[in-house]
């Protein structure tokens, strides 16, 4: 699984799609845009990191409002591989995703009302710390480790986009070497986190979720214009195009069919944000639970308009690509990148707005992803929250590791990795989907001692099951894999002798 607005389809980065022609001042101003959007962010980061503390990296010293938390949240559940891949949807799927995002808001209404007192209760820095106070220490030091794995893995494959990226449209004509460009950009982001930590996430991400949709709304504007459209034409044809279709009800075996997109969307809410430490680090600040549940119910409901958005820019350019005459892409994650790529020819201004969108939804969700990678090492694995020394120390590894993995990713230059990388973060989700489960709803403890083999073994009997009735039948699981996953996981933890007394914190 990906992150909350990611689509089913992986994005394929295609190095000719980027392959754009740029003046020698086309390029220095999209190197000013970059410096100057960071030059804001550094501002931000020196306001909110003075005084800063480790409490302060960590949990913001509960103080953010939560209206500020929820505008962030927008924009940090939203990375550069969205901002690509979701416009070019509907050339596969129509706004058919859109179930998937009514499935959210139930889901963030479970999370807000069930796990968010349950965390705020306990007065948690880590979320994990509830399974080793409900089940024992090596559960939660599972739910750490498999947290730490994906994490890693997916937001540094996801972030090697936006590298890949300015690297075409910028660094690549200067001669600047790709592994100068990635170490540049993840040094900028470590340098605007190093002090205030989560806290000053809180307000880069407003930041970042206005320079987001700022440009989408632009890009918008711009495609409307090109077709000669008024906003109120344009929201009729796109209402009347057949690639608008978003209900599938009739048809059980497809992916599509609204039960299984509604349903998936309600667990990878539950999962992908309820038991992250990433998502919810931030909600987490918010001065009193009342709060967080204002914070988690706002932004919840916005992601459906918000998809709309991206999903409408998706319909208007199929329809610009057909007033142009020319070829449609051939897959719908290079709709947006080739109409940036011939609109750029003509005006480098639409260019300027794609590298602007890139980068906000792209740093929004690396940054929150390396704070969290910090606060799980130093809370969970060594358990030393108070030394701020090592604080420091592995948050600058974190960045190093980061690097390394994106400069591995290019070398490697291969979609099967890519692809293999994405199925490993799908599957390390569900175990967590199931200890949660298990620690939540049932009366039973465990022999702890066994917990890691169960987490370990229910992906791999879920890869078996998919490979077996792939075979079979021809049919593929897809977001449902997530609740097989989590039941296996649940049913092998049922199984694991009890040898203690209930802990409830429920």
């Amino acid at each position: 699984m990906k992150n909350l607005l990611l689509p089913t389809k992986k994005f394929k980065v295609q190095c000719s799609t980027f392959n754009v022609f740029c003046t020698f001042a086309a390029i220095m101003t999209i190197i000013l845009l970059v410096l100057a959007y960071f030059t804001l962010l550094y501002a931000v980061s020196h306001w909110t990191g003075r005084k800063a503390t480790n409490a302060t990296f960590y949990r913001a010293d509960r103080r953010s409002p939560w209206y500020m938390v929820a505008f962030g949240m927008v924009g940090a559940s939203i990375s550069g591989v969205t901002f690509v891949s979701v416009p070019g949807m509907v050339m596969a799927s129509q706004m058919t995703y859109l179930q998937t995002c009514l499935g959210f808001v139930l889901g963030y209404v479970v999370v807000a009302f069930v796990l968010l007192p349950l965390y705020y209760r306990m007065n948690l820095t880590s979320i994990y710390a509830f399974l080793g106070k409900r089940l024992g220490e090596r559960a939660h030091l599972t739910g750490s480790s498999f947290f730490l794995l994906s994490k890693m893995a997916g937001a540094t494959l996801k972030f090697y986009v936006v590298c890949i990226i300015l690297q075409r449209f910028a660094f690549e004509s200067l001669g600047v070497p790709f592994t100068v460009t990635t170490i540049g950009l993840v040094f900028l982001i470590w340098l605007y986190t190093r002090r205030g930590g989560i806290k000053t996430l809180v307000w880069t991400d407003s930041l970042q979720t206005f320079c987001l949709f700022s440009a989408l709304l632009l890009i918008i504007y711009k495609v409307i214009g090109d077709l000669n459209m008024t906003t109120g034409e344009a929201m009729t044809t796109i209402w009347n195009h057949e690639s608008s279709r978003i209900f599938v009800w009739d048809d059980w075996i497809s992916k599509q069919n609204f039960w299984k997109q509604f349903l998936s969307g309600v667990f990878i809410v539950i999962v992908m944000t309820g038991l992250d430490q990433d998502m919810m680090q931030k909600n987490l600040t918010c001065k009193s639970l009342r709060d967080a549940q204002k914070d988690m119910c706002t932004y919840g409901w916005a992601f459906v308009p918000v998809n709309l958005l991206f999903l409408s820019l998706g319909v208007l350019l199929i329809l610009w690509f057909q007033q142009q005459g020319g070829a449609m892409p051939v897959t719908g994650d290079e709709l947006l990148p080739q109409f940036v790529q011939l609109s750029s020819q003509f005006s480098p201004v639409i260019s300027y707005l794609f590298i602007l969108g890139i980068i906000a939804a792209s740093f929004s969700s690396a940054d929150s992803a390396l704070t969290s990678l910090t606060t799980i090492y130093c809370v969970d694995i060594v358990k030393r929250e108070g030394d701020e020394k090592l604080r420091k120390l592995v948050h600058l590894t974190m960045c190093c590791i980061f690097v390394l993995f994106i400069l591995l990713f290019k070398v490697v230059n291969s979609t099967s990795l890519i692809d293999a990388i994405y199925v490993i973060v799908s599957y390390t989700y569900g175990p967590l989907l199931g200890l949660f489960a298990f620690g939540l709803l049932t009366q039973r403890s465990v022999n702890d001692r066994w917990v890691p083999y169960v987490a370990v073994l229910s992906p791999l009997l879920c890869y078996l099951l998919d490979w077996g009735v792939g075979a079979l039948t021809g049919y593929h699981f897809g977001y449902e894999l997530l609740m097989l996953n989590g039941i296996l996981t649940f049913l092998g933890l049922w199984f694991i002798p009890n040898t203690k007394r209930l802990v409830s914190f429920t």
